[in-house]
């Protein structure tokens, strides 16, 4: 607790002379390095406390001031040292400000009673009318929100979870606004009931109130011209520029929203791009993005999606050049559950989706086109494994995490094959081969539910998911023997059904075990739950190594990992690799061929997939 003291009459003389006026100087505490020369015009109200003012400010690049405070009204509040605070129209109430902040061209900040800064609200992401699913707090992360969503209709745990949340929310609630060191505010309207961190910057907003600014020295975060946000958290990395306005919302890490986007009751999680559309009781996972004015996201669980608008699928279907933005690598989700494939024909999509509401507990094949023509669906299965998109896919995710490492909250999983994909191929190619053998190999199409598979593409399918599965157990094998876990594993825990959680991959009896753990009381401190993701997040080759060698023993019909074995699961690894690329490189001539890419480009895709021979040892 820093040390103030009263001001000297030669101080307040001097502050009076620069048309300065106190309704009471007694009531004005500074440091004892404080001096009164950079004070003009300044009002103070109620209990104010002042530091030290006696170095430059710089305003904008290449020009500086001196610190001080000019043409301002201030009540009940506490400024830290070396701040510059100027044409404050209104009034600067209830506030404590840190160093080195410059605040110019506002009209009002203050902190009223009852304040809570965002936090502690409950809101519901999947159903715009329905009850509260998720509770929003500084804290908050994609794997606890999507665990929140997913357990909602489980009252106990609900119970246990809103109160722990309630109980960190009271602690760590301060008793008026705050704004942090190194902070830039300027030509902003209204700044009320808001915490804002340190090295923000806030230039032309219209309105922040009741919100929470998670910024840092080394991830900050910007807030622009004409944003206006309420009852909102926005977190370390973003910007929120260009007339955006949010309501009862969550901005995770690294998340950029822009050009007139507008959202109400939804969550954004790492590294999302937003723009020009809106969302409402949207459940935005790591890596959403949406480009397009007529995108609605609405009552949909999304990660890792690039959303088209309404008329326009064909962002999906670039590939090698610039403008590729990605394929849907693991889904969206509707609220009833149903995944949504990736559609190969523009304007296949509504139809698709229609198809597979019909039949939201139908299991889909993975990596599969879904085309209309007509009234005819077709299934193409397993053929985004062998596309350029795909390929693009895997090495950019990681490259594009712009989060700083000591605010990574979320938990991101980059793996392409995991037990969670690979789980799905294993029963998409179990769905094929029975299809063929009920049906036979003479015939020229199979039916799978409404819905058509060509004989040919069931057969590249089978070959297709067969690529993939040996180069899962390949990789997975290397690096167990690089990590010396090598053998039969010690643990059962990974062996079962696996989720995605958000972007975290974990087995599915972990989850439970977490469920369990909170209902029963064993953890007393939303702290704590967090803690069990980070954990089961570390433990995940672990886990992973489980599932994988029951899975390899499965495949090779095996009763141990012998080294015979081993020798073969490598060769079919590299085959699988090499053929996976040769199809990769098939699909990068065809889309050459086109004329749609440009030479450069193309050569630079190819020298890329010369270079995959470096990866099989």
């Amino acid at each position: 607790m820093r040390d103030y003291r009263q001001l000297t009459q030669e101080e307040i003389n001097v502050l009076e002379s620069n048309s300065c006026w106190a309704e009471d100087w007694d009531h004005i505490r500074v440091a004892d390095a404080f001096t009164p020369y950079g004070f003009h015009r300044v009002l103070f109200y109620g209990d104010i406390r002042l530091g030290v003012f006696s170095k430059q400010v710089e305003v904008t690049k290449g020009f500086t001031k001196h610190s001080g405070i000019t043409d301002t009204t201030l009540r009940n509040v506490t400024i830290g040292d070396n701040c510059l605070i100027e044409k404050v129209g209104n009034f600067i109430n209830n506030y404590t400000i840190g160093d080195d902040c410059y605040i110019s061209n506002i009209c009002t900040m203050e902190t009223t009673e009852g304040a809570t800064y965002g936090e502690g609200h409950l809101v519901s992401v999947l159903n715009e009318m329905g009850d509260g699913n998720i509770i929003l707090f500084r804290n908050l992360n994609s794997q606890l929100a999507s665990f929140m969503v997913r357990h909602f209709r489980d009252k106990q745990l609900k119970d246990k979870l809103t109160r722990l949340i309630n109980e960190e929310v009271r602690f760590t609630l301060p008793e008026r606004g705050t704004i942090g060191n190194g902070v830039k505010i300027i030509n902003t309207k209204e700044i009320t009931n808001t915490v804002i961190k340190d090295d923000c910057e806030i230039s032309g907003a219209s309105r922040l109130s009741d919100c929470t600014i998670l910024s840092s020295k080394d991830d900050s975060v910007f807030i622009g011209t004409g944003v206006i946000c309420e009852n909102s958290i926005i977190c370390n990395g973003c910007s929120i520029t260009n007339s955006v306005k949010m309501q009862d919302c969550f901005v995770g890490e690294a998340c950029q929203i822009t050009n007139g986007f507008t959202a109400e009751a939804s969550i954004f999680f790492a590294n999302s791009y937003m723009a020009n559309g809106e969302a409402c009781a949207a459940f935005c996972g790591p890596f959403s993005a949406s480009h397009h004015k007529s995108s609605l996201l609405i009552g949909g669980e999304f990660s890792f999606y690039n959303a088209g608008s309404n008329t326009n699928f064909s962002n999906h279907a670039y590939k090698m050049g610039p403008m590729h933005h990605g394929i849907l690598e693991r889904g969206s989700k509707t609220a009833s559950g149903a995944y949504v494939l990736m559609p190969a024909k523009i304007g296949a999509f509504s139809v698709c989706f229609g198809k597979l509401m019909n039949h939201p507990d139908m299991r889909c094949l993975p990596f599969a086109y879904l085309m209309a023509y007509g009234d005819t669906m077709y299934i193409v299965p397993g053929r985004n494994i062998t596309t350029v998109g795909l390929y693009r896919d895997i090495k950019k995710w990681p490259k594009r995490d712009k989060r700083a490492v000591s605010s990574r909250k979320s938990i991101i999983n980059f793996d392409w094959l995991s037990p969670f994909t690979v789980g799905e191929i294993v029963q998409g190619k179990k769905i094929l081969e029975a299809l063929r053998q009920a049906g036979g190999d003479n015939v020229s199409s199979y039916n799978y539910h409404e819905y058509i598979i060509n004989a040919t593409s069931l057969r590249k399918g089978i070959k297709y998911y067969d690529i993939a599965l040996r180069i899962y157990m390949g990789a997975v094998l290397k690096r167990a023997v690089r990590g010396g876990y090598l053998g039969k594993p010690a643990s059962d825990v990974g062996v079962g059904p696996w989720i995605d959680l958000s972007g975290m991959l974990l087995p599915a009896s972990e989850e439970q075990r977490l469920v369990d753990d909170i209902k029963n009381g064993t953890i007393e401190s939303i702290q704590e739950v967090l803690d069990q993701f980070y954990d089961i997040n570390d433990h995940y080759r672990e886990y992973q190594w489980a599932w994988t060698y029951r899975m390899i023993l499965d495949y090779y019909n095996l009763d141990e990992l012998t080294d015979a074995a081993m020798q073969r699961i490598r060769e079919d690894y590299v085959k699988a690799r090499r053929a996976w690329i040769a199809e990769i490189r098939k699909d990068a001539q065809k889309e050459f061929a086109m004329g749609d890419v440009e030479q450069d480009v193309y050569d630079d895709f190819i020298s890329k997939l010369d270079h995959e021979i470096d990866y099989e040892d």
